[in-house]
């Protein structure tokens, strides 16, 4: 039994899975402070399934890109869940877990979180089969850089994350936005995405951001000039 943890953007998300069977789920999109909700969501959920925490076999949480407050919120509690339980950790792409919402549709499937600055984070993904293929490591890439990209990509491209709605106007339409119940993180595509990853000691969690913070870039820009 995995138990996965998202908060890397607006949302949040938990979710217990064992082997192929979602046990349980909990989701929020509410602008509320992960630091507030995230807790209470998880222990709330347990509860309701009948788990112990001693029960989760491992701990997987998302760990980035996303929101630098949100990924440290999501990587602090799997961090202290696990030193209590003594159990491991699993770190998952954000965007691999989104991809993972769509084991069983065939297709190319580009999952984008908005980054601002017309720019968005990106993996693409190939699912075929009922099996999640990676195609190229998570980015920083402009929209306009993606369109491209994508544009000399054949066969069904699916737009998903919550920056696809962006990549959707940059791309003509051309492509097929996700529906919003597949679009952000979910808790069980954490679990799914973390199923053949390695685990880790809890220490050993760390966000990748793949940018630099707003701050520490306006403080290089400054100093460039």
């Amino acid at each position: 039994m995995i138990l996965g943890i998202d908060s890397s953007a607006i949302s949040a998300g938990c979710a217990l899975v064992e082997d192929d069977k979602i046990i349980a789920e909990q989701y929020l999109n509410t602008r509320h402070t992960h630091s507030e909700t995230l807790l209470p969501m998880i222990s709330g959920m347990l509860k309701s399934a009948g788990v112990e925490l001693g029960d989760v076999e491992k701990i997987a949480v998302s760990t980035g890109p996303g929101s630098f407050t949100g990924l440290r919120i999501g990587i602090s509690t799997a961090k202290g869940l696990a030193d209590a339980v003594g159990k491991k950790c699993v770190a998952v792409s954000t965007l691999e877990m989104i991809a993972y919402n769509f084991v069983g549709v065939d297709g190319i499937i580009c999952a984008c979180m908005d980054a601002r600055c017309k720019q968005v984070y990106n993996a693409l993904f190939k699912s075929e089969n009922g099996v999640i293929t990676r195609l190229c490591d998570d980015r920083a890439i402009s929209a306009d850089e993606l369109s491209t990209e994508l544009g000399k990509i054949g066969g069904k491209i699916i737009l998903t994350g919550d920056g696809a709605e962006l990549m959707h106007g940059f791309t003509e339409e051309k492509y097929t936005l996700a529906p919003p119940a597949l679009r952000f993180q979910r808790g069980s595509g954490v679990c799914f995405a973390a199923r053949d990853l390695p685990e880790i000691e809890p220490a050993a969690l760390m966000p990748k951001y793949l940018r630099l913070p707003q701050a520490e870039r306006e403080r290089l820009a400054k100093n460039t000039e």
